[in-house]
C-alpha cells in the first residue's frame, strides 16, 4: 500500500502584501459606495456623517415624494431614455463599423483615429465644443428665417439643444470609441470560414449575419449595450453645456450636493447605483445565456 504526501506549496510573503494592497485599491474603490449605501438607511433624524440615527427607508419615501423644486424624477425618465437611446445608436453604429473595418478602405486609418480622438479629449472642451457649435446652428437658423421672411419664426426659436440632439451626440463621442474598440477587437479574432460555410449552404448575406456571425458576436454586443448604458446613466461634464435647459438626473444630483444636507441625497445615489449594477447584472445573464445556447448547438 502506497501513501501519497502531497507536499502544499508554500506561498511567499510576497503574495500576502500584494493581496494586502489589492485588497486596500478594492476598499478604496468601492468604499465610498458602501458608505453611501449604509447612511442611505438612517432613521428621520439621521445626518450626513456617521453615526447612524436609527434604521429605516424614511429617506427613500422623502425621495419618492420629490426633493424640493427639484424635478428629480422627470431627469430621471430623461436619464433613461437618453440612455436607452444611447445604447441603441452605440450598438448599431458600433457593428456597423465593425463589419466595415474587416476590409481595408482609402482613409480607414485616418477615420479609426478620428473615430477614437475625443477618448483623449478633456469631457468639458468636448462639451463646450458641441454646445457652441449648437449656439451657432440657432444663430444661422434666427438669420436664415429673417432673411426669407419667417420673422415670427425666428422671434418664436429658442434653441436646437436638447435630448435628443445636442446631448445626444455628446454622449455618443464618449460611448462610441469604446464600442468600436470592441468590436475591431473581436472582428480582428473572427475567422470567416463561418460565412463561407454559410454561404456555401445557399443563405444570403443577411441570413449569414443573423444566424452566424451575430450568435457568435452576441456577447460582445451585450457588453457594448452595458457601456452605451452605464457611461450614460452617469455622465456630467459632456452633458453639462450640451443639454439645453432640460438637466439629466446626474445633472440635478450635482446641483443637490450645493444645497440638500440630509441623506436624501444618499437615497438617490444608492438607487442610482443600483440601476447601473441591474443593468450589469442584466447583461451578464444575457450574455451567459447566449453562451450556453451556443454550447449547446455546437
Amino acid at each position: 500500500m502506497r501513501v501519497r504526501i502531497r507536499h502544499r506549496e508554500r506561498r511567499p510573503a510576497s503574495f500576502y502584501w500584494l493581496a494586502l494592497l489589492f485588497g486596500l485599491f478594492v476598499l478604496f474603490l468601492y468604499g465610498p459606495v458602501i458608505t453611501i449605501f449604509i447612511l442611505s438607511f438612517q432613521g428621520p433624524q439621521g445626518g450626513l456623517t456617521f453615526p447612524m440615527r436609527g434604521v429605516s427607508l424614511h429617506w427613500f419615501a422623502v425621495l419618492r415624494d420629490g426633493v424640493g423644486d427639484v424635478d428629480i424624477w422627470p431627469a430621471f425618465g430623461r436619464s433613461v431614455k437618453l440612455a436607452l437611446a444611447v445604447t441603441v445608436l452605440t450598438v448599431l453604429f458600433s457593428v456597423s463599423a465593425g463589419l466595415a473595418f474587416r476590409r481595408r478602405f482609402r482613409g480607414d486609418t485616418t477615420v479609426f483615429y478620428v473615430s477614437v480622438a475625443s477618448l483623449i479629449m478633456p469631457s468639458i472642451i468636448v462639451s463646450l465644443g458641441i454646445g457652441l457649435t449648437f449656439r451657432l446652428l440657432d444663430t444661422l437658423i434666427r438669420y436664415l428665417a429673417n432673411e426669407w421672411g419667417f420673422q415670427s419664426f425666428a422671434d418664436g426659436w429658442t434653441t436646437s439643444m436638447g435630448l435628443y440632439t445636442s446631448a445626444l451626440g455628446a454622449h455618443l463621442t464618449w460611448t462610441l470609441p469604446f464600442g468600436l474598440l470592441v468590436m475591431f477587437a473581436v472582428f480582428n479574432r473572427f475567422s470567416p470560414a463561418f460565412e463561407e460555410a454559410a454561404r456555401d449552404l445557399g443563405a444570403s448575406p443577411w441570413q449569414s449575419f443573423r444566424h452566424v456571425v451575430l450568435p457568435i458576436i452576441g456577447p460582445s454586443v451585450i457588453g457594448i449595450a452595458m457601456f452605451g448604458f452605464t457611461l450614460s446613466w452617469d455622465e456630467i461634464a459632456r452633458t453639462s453645456q450640451a443639454i439645453g435647459d432640460q438637466n439629466t438626473l446626474p445633472l440635478e444630483l450635482q446641483g443637490l450636493t450645493t444645497s440638500v444636507t440630509t441623506p436624501v441625497i444618499y437615497a438617490l445615489g444608492t438607487m442610482t447605483t443600483l440601476i447601473s449594477l441591474a443593468v450589469m447584472v442584466g447583461g451578464l445573464l444575457i450574455a451567459r445565456s447566449i453562451a450556453r445556447k451556443r454550447a449547446t448547438t455546437a
